[in-house]
């Protein structure tokens, strides 16, 4: 029995599988639902979210919540890492998105290929944007822990019925979220003091 043959067959069902997924899960991209919710999503895209961050640190400096600032400082920092590694996957990975499967009937995959948006779905960038920034907030606000990450959940499951992204680059993106935000993390907790009795 040739092992590689079985590795092979089982790397090709993954993908298939994950590629049919995303072409049954697409038919609802021209719904309204899909529409309202891929709208809501584009809050993880990166202008926005490095928006919002910036406006968080900055009102937390001005009306004196040190806290908060650093929070956001922590979310810029993270989303900021997301977008380095995300985009440096993205430049030597090439796989179609979705809806140009579902439109066009075209598909690809392989590495150093078209550095372009429609040939740039792996990994998902609004999912890394949305893992790295709710693990950030979460470590200064635990309490908020499960609603952050239900959203952040949602905001990356939402890429694949709208056609942007297949379930595997929702999975990488997630990935590279943590991983970024864990070196953020640990580059904090070396650098940046951190006094618990402030308040906010």
């Amino acid at each position: 029995m040739d092992d590689s043959k079985n590795d092979n067959s089982i790397i090709d069902d993954l993908h298939d599988a994950d590629v049919d997924l995303a072409l049954n899960a697409g038919q609802l991209r021209h719904t309204t639902f899909m529409s309202v919710a891929g709208t809501v999503s584009e809050i993880a895209d990166q202008p926005p979210a490095f928006t919002l961050a910036t406006a968080a640190m900055i009102g937390g400096l001005v009306t004196g919540r040190p806290r908060l600032a650093r929070t956001a400082a922590r979310v810029l920092a993270s989303l900021a890492v997301a977008t380095w590694i995300k985009a440096t996957i993205k430049s030597k990975v090439v796989r179609t998105r979705p809806h140009k499967l579902l439109d066009e009937g075209h598909y690809e995959t392989g590495l150093d290929g078209p550095d372009e948006g429609p040939y740039n779905s792996f990994p998902s960038g609004h999912t890394a944007n949305a893992v790295a920034a709710a693990r950030a907030i979460a470590r200064t606000a635990p309490d908020a822990r499960a609603p952050l990450y239900l959203g952040a959940a949602a905001l990356g499951a939402v890429q694949v019925p709208r056609g942007s992204h297949f379930a595997a680059d929702v999975v990488a993106g997630a990935v590279v979220g943590l991983v970024s935000e864990a070196l953020v993390d640990a580059a904090f907790k070396a650098f940046v003091p951190d006094d618990d009795d402030d308040d906010d």
